[in-house]
C-alpha cells in the first residue's frame, strides 16, 4: 500500500483548533459592562428622594387657659395716688423731690417764698407783746382803784368824805374790771392771731401727706403755685404726684353681656404686657355696681396676692377669670411641654424612636416620652420645640435618607 501524496490542500490552517481566546474577552467586556450599568442604576433608584409627610414639634404651657371661663384687659391703677400741691398761692423757692423718689409720710418736698408771711407772724407777736402790757397797766391800775375804794369807804363811814366819793370811786373800779376783761380778751385774740400767722407759715412748707413713690415733677424753683387753676400757663397746681406702691390693683372693663362670670373673690390669672411669660395670681376685690352705658360695660377690681417691684402704675394688663376651684398660679411661668405627633413615633428594639428632618435628609433619634395627649405625647426628652419630625413614609426609612416633604 503506498502512502498519500502531500497536497496543498495540507497547507491549510484548521481553525477548529485554535483557541477561542478572541471571542472570550468581547463576552467577558461586555457582562462588566453591563454590571456596572446594573449596578449603577441600583444606586441611582436608591439614592432617589423617598416622599414624606412631616410635623412640627409644638410647646404649649401646662394648664392655664384651659380652665379661664373669661378673658378681659384692663391697666394697672393706684388707690392711693395724689398730686401733692399747696394750700395757698405763691412762688416756690425749694423743690426737694425727684422722679423716683421714695417719699415717706411727712417729708418735706418743696418750700414757696415765706418772707411776707413772716413778717405778718412778727407784726402778730409784737401786737400781743403790747396786749400784755396793756393788760399789766390796767391791773395795776385796777389794785389802785380798788384800794382807794376801800379808803373812801371807811371815810364815809366816819362821816369825813361824801356819799358821791364813794360813788366815784366805786365807778372807777368798775371801769377799771371791764377795761381789765377787755385787754384779756385782746391778748386772746393776738394769741390766736399768731396761731393763723404760724399756720400760714406752715403751708408755704409742702410735705408728703403719705409714704410712696414720686412719679412726677411737676414744679420748679422760681414758678408760682396754686391750689387753683390762674393766670394762665403761667401758674402750677402741682408740685409731684406721688403714688402708694402698696395700693396696687387691676381694673379692667368686662362686657356686661358676661359680667354673670364674674363673682367677688374670683381667682385670677394676669399676665403684664411687659412681661409675657409670668403669670400673677390675684383676687377679686368687687364689681362696681354702675355699667358704662357708652361702652357697655362694668369695672371690675382686682386684687393681686403678693405685689413685686415690676408691678407699675398704668402698665397694660390681660386677666383671665378662673373657674371655681382652679388652683391658682404660682406667680412664675407654667412649665412648657413639648408636643409630638404620636404618628412620628416608631419602635425600634424596644425604645421610641422618630426621624428629624434637618437640611433635606432624615435622622433617627431616640426620644422619652410622657403622657398622651389625643394624638400627641409628651415629650420628655430627645426633641426641641420647632423641630421637624416624619409623621408619614415609608417603614424601611433609614437615617440619612434624603426625603422630600409631600
Amino acid at each position: 500500500m503506498t502512502a498519500d501524496k502531500p497536497s496543498i490542500d495540507d497547507l491549510r490552517i484548521d481553525r477548529s483548533r485554535q483557541p477561542r481566546t478572541g471571542r472570550v474577552l468581547p463576552v467577558l467586556a461586555l457582562v462588566v459592562v453591563a454590571g456596572a450599568g446594573a449596578w449603577g442604576a441600583w444606586m441611582c433608584l436608591g439614592a432617589r428622594p423617598v416622599t414624606v409627610r412631616v410635623a412640627s414639634v409644638v410647646q404649649e404651657e401646662a394648664g392655664g387657659a384651659k380652665s379661664a371661663v373669661l378673658n378681659a384687659s384692663g391697666y394697672v391703677t393706684a388707690r392711693r395716688r395724689a398730686t401733692v400741691s399747696s394750700k395757698v398761692t405763691g412762688k416756690v423757692i425749694e423743690v426737694r423731690v425727684e422722679e423716683g423718689m421714695a417719699v415717706r409720710k411727712g417729708q418735706v418736698l418743696a418750700r414757696l417764698d415765706a418772707s411776707s408771711p413772716t413778717r405778718y407772724l412778727t407784726l402778730a407777736q409784737a401786737e400781743l407783746s403790747a396786749a400784755r402790757r396793756a393788760l399789766s397797766e390796767t391791773e395795776v391800775r385796777l389794785a389802785q382803784a380798788q384800794v382807794t375804794l376801800k379808803r373812801t369807804v371807811s371815810l364815809v363811814s366816819e362821816k369825813v368824805l361824801a356819799q358821791a366819793d364813794l360813788d366815784s370811786a366805786q365807778a372807777e373800779v368798775d371801769a377799771l374790771e371791764a377795761r381789765l376783761a377787755l385787754a384779756r380778751e385782746q391778748v386772746t385774740v393776738s394769741e390766736r392771731q399768731i396761731g393763723v400767722r404760724e399756720n400760714d407759715l406752715a403751708d408755704l412748707t409742702i410735705t408728703a401727706p403719705f409714704s410712696g413713690i414720686a412719679i412726677s415733677k411737676d414744679a420748679q424753683p422760681g414758678e408760682m403755685v396754686s391750689p387753683v387753676s390762674a393766670g394762665g400757663g403761667f401758674t402750677r397746681t402741682g408740685i409731684c404726684t406721688i403714688v402708694d406702691m402698696s395700693s396696687l390693683e387691676i381694673e379692667v372693663d368686662v362686657n356686661e353681656s358676661y359680667i354673670n362670670r364674674v363673682t367677688p373673690h374670683q381667682r385670677i390669672e394676669a399676665v403684664l404686657d411687659a412681661y409675657p411669660d409670668w403669670k400673677i395670681p390675684g383676687t377679686v376685690i368687687t364689681t362696681i355696681p354702675a355699667a358704662d352705658r357708652q361702652k357697655a360695660t362694668v369695672l371690675v377690681r382686682i386684687a393681686f396676692d403678693k405685689l413685686d417691684p415690676r408691678i407699675l402704675p398704668d402698665m397694660g394688663v390681660k386677666v383671665a377669670f378662673l373657674e371655681s376651684g382652679t388652683p391658682p398660679a404660682t406667680g412664675q411661668a407654667a412649665p412648657a411641654e413639648r408636643l409630638v405627633p404620636r404618628a412620628a413615633v416608631r419602635q425600634d428594639a424596644g425604645r421610641d424612636v422618630v426621624f428629624v428632618m434637618q437640611d433635606g435628609r432624615v435622622e433617627r433619634r431616640a426620644v422619652r416620652l410622657g403622657v398622651s395627649r389625643g394624638d400627641a405625647s409628651v415629650v420628655l426628652a430627645g426633641l426641641e420645640a420647632g423641630e421637624q419630625v416624619v409623621v408619614e413614609g415609608p417603614a424601611d426609612l433609614k437615617s440619612g435618607a434624603r426625603v422630600v416633604v409631600k
